[in-house]
C-alpha cells in the first residue's frame, strides 16, 4: 500500500538533503519501498489560490501560517500503516518537526 509522508519543519531549517535522510531514502529504495520523494521549494516562494464566490483570490505565502510549513514529501510503497509509522520515525523530520502519514488513495 502506498502512503504519502508529509515533512514538516519551521522555516529556518528545511528539507535539505541531510545524511539521515539520505540513509533512510537509501534503505527504502533497497527494500523497493521508495517510490517518489521531493524537497519543496522555501515557503516564501509559495503561491496560494482559493475560489470565492466566483473570484480566484491569490496569496502569497503558503496555506498555513504557522511555526511548522511543509517542506517535503515522501512516498513509501509499504504492507500497512504500522510499517508506514516505522519509516516515518526514522525519518530525521520526526524529531524537529512533524511528519504527517496520509494513504494514497487510488484513482481509476
Amino acid at each position: 500500500m502506498r502512503y504519502v509522508l508529509l515533512l514538516y519543519a519551521s522555516d529556518d531549517e528545511g528539507v535539505s538533503p541531510c545524511p539521515e535522510r539520505r540513509a533512510v531514502v537509501a534503505e527504502l529504495t533497497r527494500a523497493g519501498q521508495h517510490y517518489a520523494s521531493h524537497a519543496l521549494a522555501d515557503t516564501t516562494s509559495a503561491t496560494t489560490v482559493r475560489l470565492r464566490g466566483g473570484r480566484m483570490l491569490l496569496c502569497d505565502g503558503p496555506v498555513a501560517e504557522g511555526r511548522e510549513q511543509l517542506r517535503g514529501v515522501l512516498v513509501i510503497d509499504v504492507r500497512d500503516l504500522d510499517e508506514a509509522i516505522a519509516v516515518a520515525a526514522r525519518a530525521p523530520d520526526a524529531h524537529s518537526g512533524a511528519v504527517e502519514i496520509r494513504p494514497v488513495r487510488e484513482t481509476t
